[in-house]
């Protein structure tokens, strides 16, 4: 069991969820009053994508990204900024012309992915470590791009938050390490239960868990109803815990979540197991965050 738990809060994502939540964060003002609602609620990270102000949809534009960090930042707000930069990886079939992807798709190179990370210096930053089938689409994340992504990240000095969404991204990852592209002690995410990934189940966080490098830190979440139950199971297995908005929309069935309800019920499992959860100073040391001022 983990005793020194770091939470992070996933506050908005990128998933068609605007309509299906009377509050999905989506301009920029928004985005930054979520990171900061889940700090105070006991969140050590947020975690953040952006989205078009108009349209509510994903966004990879990095004026976006500054407006959400400056305001973090300059609301004197401690808490660990991970921007995402896995996103531009979505290729969906196009039955028509299987060659071109059909409407919706959005690709990104890892260099393009990067680009908002080397502007803004984050603490964090997230790296996709392979590609798989994601619902009707398909993630695309081939290694040549990932190697490229992960000695950018390296040589801005933001650590990477593997994300790994089934063992293949796991061996992908360690292969990373082993060639000296991702430093040492890393960090993985076990992100669980996205169809056609890893389930949401206890024999799946297990033997995810039991793939990890032995001087790794890793958290997990599961979506849906799964997210607490996985936050839990997270805990007794020796790992952190992620929650929010992009993971899932109820605090309870029939009940809209908000951010900061989300790391609250999280917080409360954690003590109720008897650990500890960690303040944004405390994850920053046992992470070994590069700061900047």
């Amino acid at each position: 069991m983990n005793s020194e738990v770091i939470i992070t809060c996933a506050v908005t994502g990128a998933g068609d969820t605007v309509g299906k939540h009377p509050a999905i964060p989506v301009t920029p003002e928004q985005i930054a009053q979520a990171a900061i609602e889940a700090a105070r609620a006991g969140a050590a990270i947020a975690h953040i994508h952006v989205r078009d102000p108009e349209s509510g949809t994903t966004s990879h534009d990095p004026a976006l990204f500054r407006e959400v960090v400056e305001r973090i930042r300059d609301s004197d707000t401690d808490v660990v900024i991970n921007l995402t930069s896995g996103g531009g990886g979505d290729f969906v079939p196009n039955d028509n012309t299987p060659s071109v992807g059909g409407q919706g798709t959005d690709m990104q190179t890892g260099e393009e992915r990067h680009v908002h990370v080397q502007e803004l210096l984050p603490e964090m930053c997230t790296l996709d470590c392979g590609s798989l089938n994601f619902g009707d689409a398909v993630y695309i994340s081939p290694p040549t791009w990932l190697r490229r992504q992960a000695k950018l990240i390296q040589d801005s000095g933001v650590k990477p938050e593997l994300e790994c969404f089934d063992l293949g991204n796991i061996w992908l990852a360690k292969q990373l390490i082993k060639e000296g592209l991702v430093d040492e002690p890393p960090f993985f995410q076990l992100c669980l239960g996205i169809p056609w990934g890893a389930e949401a189940n206890t024999e799946t966080i297990t033997t995810m868990r039991n793939m990890l490098p032995a001087n790794a830190s890793w958290a997990a979440f599961g979506i849906g109803r799964m997210e607490m139950p996985m936050a839990a199971q997270s805990v007794l297995l020796g790992g952190h815990v992620r929650v929010g908005l992009e993971d899932n929309l109820f605090l309870d069935k029939g009940v809209y979540a908000s951010n900061g309800r989300l790391v609250e019920r999280a917080v409360s499992i954690v003590q109720s197991l008897g650990a500890n959860v960690l303040t944004p100073g405390e994850a920053r040391h046992k992470l070994g965050l590069k700061t900047w001022t």
